[in-house]
Protein backbone atom coordinates (compact mmCIF):
# COMPACT_ATOMS: atom_id res chain seq x y z
CA UNK A 1 0.00 0.00 0.00
CA UNK A 2 3.01 2.60 0.96
CA UNK A 3 3.73 2.25 -3.08
CA UNK A 4 0.42 3.56 -4.30
CA UNK A 5 -0.27 7.19 -5.87
CA UNK A 6 -3.21 8.67 -5.37
CA UNK A 7 -4.61 9.93 -8.63
CA UNK A 8 -6.10 13.66 -8.87
CA UNK A 9 -8.48 15.36 -11.20
CA UNK A 10 -8.69 19.10 -11.53
CA UNK A 11 -11.76 19.95 -13.47
CA UNK A 12 -12.68 23.70 -14.69
CA UNK A 13 -14.64 24.75 -17.58
CA UNK A 14 -12.07 25.67 -20.42
CA UNK A 15 -8.98 23.63 -19.08
CA UNK A 16 -6.78 26.17 -20.27
CA UNK A 17 -5.85 27.81 -17.11
CA UNK A 18 -6.22 27.29 -13.91
CA UNK A 19 -6.91 22.97 -13.82
CA UNK A 20 -3.75 23.34 -15.92
CA UNK A 21 -1.95 24.93 -13.45
CA UNK A 22 -3.30 22.63 -10.90
CA UNK A 23 -2.16 19.69 -12.52
CA UNK A 24 1.52 20.81 -13.20
CA UNK A 25 1.97 22.22 -9.61
CA UNK A 26 0.41 18.85 -8.04
CA UNK A 27 2.80 17.00 -10.77
CA UNK A 28 6.37 18.61 -9.12
CA UNK A 29 4.96 19.46 -5.87
CA UNK A 30 3.20 16.10 -5.06
CA UNK A 31 6.42 14.10 -4.26
CA UNK A 32 6.25 10.99 -6.19
CA UNK A 33 2.73 10.66 -4.20
CA UNK A 34 0.54 11.83 -6.97
CA UNK A 35 -0.56 11.79 -10.48
CA UNK A 36 -2.28 14.47 -11.74
CA UNK A 37 -4.88 15.67 -14.28
CA UNK A 38 -6.72 18.12 -15.90
CA UNK A 39 -9.92 18.46 -17.70
CA UNK A 40 -12.93 20.17 -18.67
CA UNK A 41 -16.44 20.16 -19.15
CA UNK A 42 -16.23 22.50 -22.55
CA UNK A 43 -12.70 22.60 -23.46
CA UNK A 44 -11.06 25.21 -25.36
CA UNK A 45 -9.32 23.28 -27.38
CA UNK A 46 -5.84 24.81 -26.40
CA UNK A 47 -3.90 25.60 -23.39
CA UNK A 48 -3.89 29.66 -23.19
CA UNK A 49 -0.17 30.68 -23.63
CA UNK A 50 -0.12 32.92 -20.60
CA UNK A 51 -0.91 29.79 -18.32
CA UNK A 52 2.17 27.85 -20.14
CA UNK A 53 4.45 31.15 -19.94
CA UNK A 54 3.56 31.43 -16.03
CA UNK A 55 4.53 27.43 -14.99
CA UNK A 56 7.77 28.15 -16.66
CA UNK A 57 8.28 31.08 -15.63
CA UNK A 58 7.78 29.76 -11.92
CA UNK A 59 9.77 26.38 -12.51
CA UNK A 60 6.82 24.16 -13.27
CA UNK A 61 6.21 21.73 -16.06
CA UNK A 62 4.78 22.82 -19.02
CA UNK A 63 5.41 19.92 -21.18
CA UNK A 64 2.34 17.92 -22.32
CA UNK A 65 -0.12 20.22 -20.66
CA UNK A 66 -3.59 19.73 -23.63
CA UNK A 67 -7.09 20.93 -23.02
CA UNK A 68 -8.74 17.84 -23.02
CA UNK A 69 -12.24 17.08 -21.94
CA UNK A 70 -13.73 15.38 -18.93
CA UNK A 71 -15.09 12.64 -20.84
CA UNK A 72 -11.40 10.77 -20.82
CA UNK A 73 -11.55 10.16 -17.18
CA UNK A 74 -15.26 8.89 -17.48
CA UNK A 75 -14.11 6.11 -19.60
CA UNK A 76 -13.87 2.72 -18.53
CA UNK A 77 -9.97 2.30 -19.52
CA UNK A 78 -9.37 5.95 -17.70
CA UNK A 79 -6.99 5.90 -14.84
CA UNK A 80 -9.52 5.55 -11.11
CA UNK A 81 -9.32 8.87 -9.53
CA UNK A 82 -9.17 8.78 -5.67
CA UNK A 83 -9.87 12.82 -5.60
CA UNK A 84 -11.40 15.14 -7.98
CA UNK A 85 -11.10 19.39 -7.45
CA UNK A 86 -13.33 22.09 -8.97
CA UNK A 87 -11.47 25.33 -9.99
CA UNK A 88 -13.60 27.16 -10.78
CA UNK A 89 -17.96 27.93 -10.25
CA UNK A 90 -18.99 26.88 -13.57
CA UNK A 91 -17.59 23.23 -13.24
CA UNK A 92 -18.71 22.95 -10.08
CA UNK A 93 -22.37 23.64 -11.17
CA UNK A 94 -22.46 21.00 -13.60
CA UNK A 95 -23.71 18.02 -14.01
CA UNK A 96 -20.49 15.97 -13.49
CA UNK A 97 -19.81 12.40 -15.07
CA UNK A 98 -19.92 9.30 -12.36
CA UNK A 99 -16.33 9.07 -11.28
CA UNK A 100 -15.25 4.99 -10.81
CA UNK A 101 -14.24 4.43 -7.73
CA UNK A 102 -16.16 7.37 -6.06
CA UNK A 103 -13.79 9.82 -5.20
CA UNK A 104 -13.29 12.71 -2.68
CA UNK A 105 -14.31 15.62 -4.15
CA UNK A 106 -14.04 19.58 -2.89
CA UNK A 107 -14.44 23.03 -4.98
CA UNK A 108 -11.40 24.86 -5.14
CA UNK A 109 -12.98 28.29 -6.82
CA UNK A 110 -9.77 30.35 -7.99
CA UNK A 111 -10.73 33.25 -9.92
CA UNK A 112 -10.29 32.98 -13.67
CA UNK A 113 -6.90 34.31 -14.82
CA UNK A 114 -8.11 34.01 -18.93
CA UNK A 115 -10.95 36.73 -18.14
CA UNK A 116 -8.23 39.22 -16.76
CA UNK A 117 -8.73 42.67 -18.41
CA UNK A 118 -5.98 45.15 -18.51
CA UNK A 119 -2.46 45.51 -19.89
CA UNK A 120 -0.61 42.34 -20.87
CA UNK A 121 1.57 42.88 -17.38
CA UNK A 122 -1.75 42.94 -15.68
CA UNK A 123 -2.88 39.84 -17.25
CA UNK A 124 0.41 38.05 -16.27
CA UNK A 125 -0.16 39.49 -12.83
CA UNK A 126 -3.52 37.57 -12.81
CA UNK A 127 -2.24 33.99 -14.03
CA UNK A 128 0.55 34.69 -11.27
CA UNK A 129 -2.11 35.66 -8.36
CA UNK A 130 -4.21 32.08 -9.32
CA UNK A 131 -0.91 30.64 -9.62
CA UNK A 132 0.05 30.86 -5.81
CA UNK A 133 -3.17 30.59 -4.78
CA UNK A 134 -3.42 27.06 -6.09
CA UNK A 135 -0.22 26.07 -5.33
CA UNK A 136 -0.66 27.53 -1.47
CA UNK A 137 -3.91 24.66 -1.94
CA UNK A 138 -2.03 22.31 -2.91
CA UNK A 139 0.99 22.03 -0.47
CA UNK A 140 -1.72 21.94 2.30
CA UNK A 141 -3.39 19.27 0.42
CA UNK A 142 -0.50 17.31 -0.15
CA UNK A 143 0.48 17.78 3.67
CA UNK A 144 -2.44 15.67 4.50
CA UNK A 145 -2.12 12.29 6.48
CA UNK A 146 -4.20 11.07 3.68
CA UNK A 147 -3.32 7.40 4.79
CA UNK A 148 -4.29 7.67 8.58
CA UNK A 149 -7.17 10.42 8.36
CA UNK A 150 -10.83 9.00 8.66
CA UNK A 151 -12.69 10.07 5.39
CA UNK A 152 -15.36 12.43 7.08
CA UNK A 153 -12.61 14.09 8.55
CA UNK A 154 -10.27 14.33 5.40
CA UNK A 155 -13.67 15.79 3.35
CA UNK A 156 -13.80 18.19 5.64
CA UNK A 157 -10.42 19.17 5.85
CA UNK A 158 -10.63 19.12 1.85
CA UNK A 159 -13.46 21.84 2.20
CA UNK A 160 -11.31 23.83 4.44
CA UNK A 161 -8.68 24.17 1.81
CA UNK A 162 -11.27 25.39 -0.71
CA UNK A 163 -12.25 28.15 1.51
CA UNK A 164 -8.55 29.49 2.19
CA UNK A 165 -7.52 32.94 0.14
CA UNK A 166 -3.68 31.16 -0.23
CA UNK A 167 -2.64 33.98 1.59
CA UNK A 168 1.10 32.14 2.18
CA UNK A 169 3.15 33.67 -0.45
CA UNK A 170 5.41 30.61 -1.35
CA UNK A 171 6.83 32.43 -4.32
CA UNK A 172 11.15 32.56 -4.77
CA UNK A 173 11.98 36.14 -3.29
CA UNK A 174 14.37 38.34 -5.48
CA UNK A 175 17.73 39.25 -5.07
Amino acid sequence: MSDHRFNVLFLCTGNSARSILAESILRKDGGGRFQSFSAGSTPKGAVHPLALRTLEHMGYPADGMRSKSWLEFAAPDAPVMDFVFTVCDNAAGEACPIWPGQPMTAHWDIEDPAAAEGSELEKQAAFVTAFRYLRNRIATFVNLPLRSIDKLSLGTKLREIGRSEGATDLAPKAG
